[in-house]
């Protein structure tokens, strides 16, 4: 069993009549009957001492009061009211044990309490349960007949009808069928009803109109306590939702909400303890005081407790509710219409007073939904405003002019929602959530207008960049005499553009001129920075496009195509002139001209760089002077610290570097010029040729004469030219006559033992298949792998940077790109290998 569905119970009115008002609270609290509502119900029993009404309670509803024990004689258990959760029942049910009537413990006489607590129970509880015996039934003195009689006259007094459920539940029921029982019950309470005095207003009123009567009969626990078990088993279904329309309280009225009940419980009673003889006062002002107070109060607590009201009340807090104002209205004129009617015979200034506070309770009650629904108003047509505001832009409307538009509507809406929930019986302004609706609409409309700005603005600056990005990075990369002069021109026509359609767009906002100026301002300025921005991003990649543009220029003649370095070739010449195109480079680079100011960077950077030996391209018309060094500052002359992209003495470093990082470059173009001149000059010289052939004449023709001579010569020179085959040497002297017979004598050995061999198979008939001849360009290749593999270096050399050198009819090719750090050229003899 959960927490939910364990019994709880505590004294509510102890013996002396004391109100348990902490015990009540804290009950509260722990069976959570506040969160209830109006969905729970309240169940009491009454009848004779020791007549078994705990038992009864106990075994309905599984609470836990305590029940007389039969062994130690009949005694009272339950003094005053306790109250306890019922366990298992659906809606909350709250029982209510009250102390036995007729009590030997209190005495013949002191009947107060036995009727103050009846009273009680029928005040608040939903379905009294009369717990009376068999024989009971019939009898002139029964022993609830004086207390029903008492409990009905004062009732009709005090109380207004609610519509309670009387469930007589006849205990130890004999062989005497129950429908021939309950017709004679029923007529004893017809007549104790008959006999009951009453007020005019309800001299003909039937007893329908304020009780349901009903009968049920069970047997004796003692006796049969199984059959007892299974009836009160039937009796607790009739428990279940009795609250729904059809069951046991279906038609009750006046029920006050959970939340209330404690204070309720503490009011009846008091009003109850305050008239324990049961009679009113006799003044006449202090009647019509108390009796106009307590219909007021009674009138007042009706119209809080009224269905329709709380039907409302209940709809205001999740929205709008149609004809408001008309519901409350006639709500609060039905009250005070009936207060009026009822303080009709009282005293009229009291009376009129009286009226006056029930009003103004009334229309302070109901003033917190009239509110709620101003604010549902409020946020409805906010909610319009935005709604209509975005359709509005979706539809391509202007901005101001659609707030206009919407904000009138949305103004109207509200104020035509103020009269219908207009209360006819107060004079409430609305002018305060006009204005705050005015305000919210006022606050989204900037909101909105900042967003559309910021969206706007991002979009055309989104544009800018677009166009301006690529080209001027194109642009810098070409670096030309009119690079800046281009830039500022793309820059000025794009922004113009720009800001033509920027002003159009802006126009539909409305805005006033300080801040349009701004708008157009800030755009400027934005497309001048995306300029600055990729000025100086280029500007840290100055080294790379410097080596790019030497290599470039370098490597490549005017017709792009590479170069070949023969002896025709003049390096010098040429690396002047890729130096000078790379130093024309990092004075485009070195600061931003947007503002189209003349500078000397070129100049400088040319006179102090390249030491007089090029000539700047523009006009040498200032003297730039020799005693002191114009690149040992951090600010160029003529421009701006803040259009500084690279300072002269960084200019200087990447000089430096710039030279040291292409020096290899160089280098192994020379070393590809003298390659090339000496595979040209690999015979001896002329004079040597010439002097050979006047020296050796005599035995030149001494050969001629003698066969045997002839002969061996013509062995030799078989054998040297076998021998020059096998050795490939057609290319050994490429590298130097030396190098070249050193090559020879280190293949001499092995050569020649693998052409006996092959002499000697041929002689028995088995030669070996020769080896395939690798391919020229192979060899080529191999040459060149070898000579990169022997260049020491302390960085990696890019892809980009690797040279090549080919061997083509006796010339030598040797493509250059630039590599990035210095090294040195060396071959060894194994690079002819």
């Amino acid at each position: 069993m959960g927490d939910d569905d364990e019994c709880c119970s505590t004294q509510l009115i102890d013996g002396s009549g004391e109100f348990n008002v902490t015990g009540l609270d804290s009950f509260m609290k722990r069976v959570k009957l506040a969160e209830c509502g109006l969905s729970y119900a309240v169940v009491a029993i009454m009848g004779p001492q020791s007549s078994g009404k705990s038992t009864l309670l106990n075994h309905l509803f599984y609470t836990n009061f305590r029940e007389m024990d039969a062994f130690r004689g009949r005694s009272q258990t339950t003094k005053g009211i306790w109250l306890a959760k019922c366990v298992g029942i659906e809606p909350c049910t709250i029982a209510m044990d009250l102390e036995g009537t007729d009590g030997r413990e209190r005495g013949e006489d002191d009947t107060a309490f036995e009727k103050q607590s009846a009273l009680f129970a029928l005040a608040i509880a939903d379905v009294v349960l009369i717990n009376m015996w068999c024989h009971d039934i019939g009898r002139e003195h029964a022993a609830n007949k004086p207390l029903l009689k008492t409990v009905f006259q004062v009732m009709m007094r005090l109380f207004s009808p609610r519509k309670t459920t009387l469930l007589f539940v006849i205990r130890d029921k004999t062989k005497t069928p129950l429908e021939h029982l309950e017709p004679v019950l029923r007529e004893d309470i017809q007549k104790i009803w008959d006999s009951v005095p009453k007020p005019r207003d309800h001299t003909n009123t039937l007893l329908s109109e304020f009780f349901n009567v009903e009968v049920v009969a069970l047997s004796s626990y003692e006796e049969k306590e199984e059959q007892f078990k299974e009836q009160v088993a039937g009796l607790r279904q009739r428990f279940f939702h009795s609250i729904a329309p059809g069951g046991l309280a279906g038609d009750r009225r006046g029920v006050v909400p959970a939340s209330a009940f404690s204070f309720s419980a503490q009011q009846i009673w008091k009003v109850i303890r305050e008239n324990k003889d049961l009679d009113l006062p006799a003044h006449k002002v202090m009647v019509a005081t108390v009796r106009c107070e307590e219909i007021a109060n009674e009138k007042f607590s009706h119209l809080t407790l009224d269905e329709d009201w709380l039907a409302v009340e209940a709809s205001v807090q999740n929205g709008l509710v149609s004809g408001f104002g008309k519901k409350l209205s006639t709500i609060i004129q039905k009250y005070l219409s009936e207060y009026d009617i009822e303080a009709f015979y009282f005293d009229e200034e009291v009376r009129n007073a009286k009226r006056q506070q029930l009003e103004l309770k009334a229309l302070q009650h109901v003033q917190p939904a009239h509110q709620a629904m101003l604010g549902h108003l409020r946020s409805r047509a906010l909610e319009h405003f935005k709604k209509g505001l975005e359709d509005s832009l979706k539809r391509g409307e202007k901005f101001a002019a659609s707030v206009r538009n919407c904000t009138q509507s949305c103004i109207s809406e509200f104020d035509q929602g103020c009269a219908d929930v207009a209360v006819q019986q107060a004079n409430w302004d609305a002018t305060k959530v006009r204005e705050k609706l005015r305000r919210d609409i006022e606050a989204h409309a900037a909101s909105v207008c900042g967003e559309k700005l910021s969206e706007l603005q991002t979009n055309f600056e989104k544009k800018l960049t677009e166009a301006l990005v690529l080209p001027i990075e194109s642009l810098l990369d070409a670096s030309g005499r009119d690079t800046w002069a281009s830039i500022r021109k793309l820059l000025r026509r794009e922004t113009e553009t720009a800001l033509a359609e920027f002003s159009t767009a802006l126009s539909g906002f409305e805005l006033d001129q300080a801040a349009f100026d701004k708008k157009v301002r800030d755009l400027r300025q934005f497309a001048r920075n995306v300029v600055e921005k990729k000025a100086k991003e280029e500007a840290g990649k100055v080294l790379i496009r410097m080596k790019d543009r030497f290599a470039t220029v370098f490597s490549h003649d005017n017709d792009s195509m590479p170069r070949v370095w023969n002896a025709n070739v003049d390096i010098k010449q040429i690396t002047k002139d890729a130096r000078a195109a790379s130093l024309k480079h990092l004075s485009v680079m070195a600061a931003l001209r947007l503002d189209d100011k003349p500078d000397k960077i070129e100049n400088v950077l040319f006179s102090s760089l390249m030491d007089g030996t090029v000539s700047s391209p523009v006009s040498q018309e200032s003297n730039i002077g020799t005693t002191a060094d114009p690149l040992a500052s951090n600010t160029w002359e003529e421009v701006s610290p803040k259009d500084v992209l690279i300072t002269p003495v960084q200019c200087k470093f990447l000089w430096r570097q710039f030279k040291a990082e292409t020096e290899y470059l160089v280098s192994q173009a020379i070393s590809a010029q003298e390659a090339h001149k000496q595979s040209n000059n690999w015979l001896p010289p002329p004079w040597c040729i010439l002097l050979l052939i006047l020296l050796g004449f005599n035995e030149f023709m001494a050969v001629l004469k003698s066969p045997l001579y002839l002969m061996a010569g013509f062995v030799i020179l078989v054998f040297v030219a076998a021998m020059w085959y096998q050795l490939r040497s057609s290319g050994i002297f490429r590298n130097g006559i030396l190098a070249g017979i050193l090559l020879i004598i280190s293949r001499f050995l092995p050569t020649l033992m693998n052409l006996l061999m092959r002499l000697a198979e041929l002689a028995q008939g088995n030669p070996t298949p020769e080896p395939p001849t690798a391919p020229t360009f192979l060899t080529s290749q191999s040459f060149r792998s070898q000579t990169q593999n022997l260049v020491p270096r302390t960085e990696s050399i890019p892809d980009s940077a690797v040279s090549s050198v080919a061997s083509s009819d006796g010339d030598v090719e040797c493509t250059s790109p630039m590599l990035t750090r210095r090294h040195t050229f060396r071959v060894g003899e194994e690079d002819l290998t």
